[in-house]
């Protein structure tokens, strides 16, 4: 699980079950406003359920060793993926990101176009001269789903593209 979505899930466990002991009491002592009190206890038990199943999965990423942190550019919902990395990235970085970005996306729900493949493309943006920015692609991964168990990943480091790269970078 989340951490902040365990954080979220405990407090609204706490102010539910604080509702519906109050709901309790007003009916003990018969208060006008009782019946309002079950409403926000059934409204605060269904948010409570509601975080409790976000936190099950919606959020569950890989952990490939040599990734760097990428930025999601494009998505179409299926078949094109580009993510973004940092100028200062290595060609080992690339590949190790790509994987990370195939295990995180690749999903069942996912449309794989005509030939039932997903492609993501990995760039950064360098910026040849002052005020001129140029994107440039440094690897693609291509994911070919055969059946619904077996993903075959083809990954393609563009080496011939690093050399375009600012010098401080490469370092």
């Amino acid at each position: 699980m989340d951490s902040d979505l365990i954080v979220y899930l405990k407090w609204s466990a706490i102010l539910t079950a604080a509702a519906f002991v109050l709901a309790v009491l007003a009916f003990i002592f018969k208060w006008g406003f009782r019946f309002r009190l079950v409403g926000i206890t059934g409204f605060m038990a269904v948010l409570t359920v509601g975080v409790f199943g976000l936190s099950l999965g919606l959020f569950s990423y890989s952990n490939v060793p040599g990734a760097v942190p990428f930025t999601l550019v494009y998505d179409n919902g299926g078949s094109q993926v580009v993510i973004k990395l940092p100028p200062t990235v290595t060609e080992s970085e690339v590949e190790a990101s790509l994987r990370k970005a195939s295990a995180d996306l690749n999903s069942y729900g996912r449309l794989g176009g005509l030939n039932n493949q997903m492609t993501i493309r990995a760039r950064t943006v360098i910026h040849p001269e002052e005020g001129i920015s140029k994107p440039l692609y440094l690897g693609k991964a291509q994911i070919t789903s055969t059946n619904a168990e077996q993903d075959n990943l083809n990954i393609e480091v563009f080496s011939s593209q690093f050399s375009q790269l600012p010098e401080q970078a490469k370092g």
